[in-house]
């Protein structure tokens, strides 16, 4: 493991490394979504405190997780045009808010994200 100057931050990542590994597809599905939405939380939060750098690195975990997602979608199934849409416009919706920060737009995205996150969580349970 790199060397971080943040121990918060190691043992996070150790913390998202080791969910990964033991992670089935719809686990990982569900792991990219909260990192997309706690991302956006946090440069929401950054953005309130006038903290551009902290704003831009959560702006940047949160793209991080949905191009994982993008890589991801198994183009032979049902919805993956949908996902794929969902992300694409995600993704350009965040990198809109690295220019001109828009919080009503986060917040959307937060929140298509974190009901994303339940769909798979439910598809989980009843498998």
């Amino acid at each position: 493991m790199l060397a971080y100057s943040d121990p918060g931050e190691a043992y996070r990542r150790s913390e998202v490394d080791a969910r990964i590994r033991s992670a089935r597809p719809e686990q990982l599905v569900i792991m990219c979504c909260e990192q997309v939405a706690l991302g956006i939380g946090s440069a929401i939060a950054a953005e309130l405190r006038g903290d551009r750098t902290a704003r831009s690195k959560g702006l940047t975990r949160a793209l991080s997780a949905l191009t994982a997602l993008e890589m991801g979608v198994d183009r032979n199934q049902p919805l993956a045009d949908v996902l794929t849409n969902m992300y694409a416009n995600a993704k350009r919706a965040i990198l809109d808010n690295v220019v001109h920060f828009e919080r009503a737009t986060l917040d959307q995205v937060r929140s298509d994200f974190d009901e994303l996150s339940q769909v798979f969580a439910s598809l989980k349970d009843s498998a």
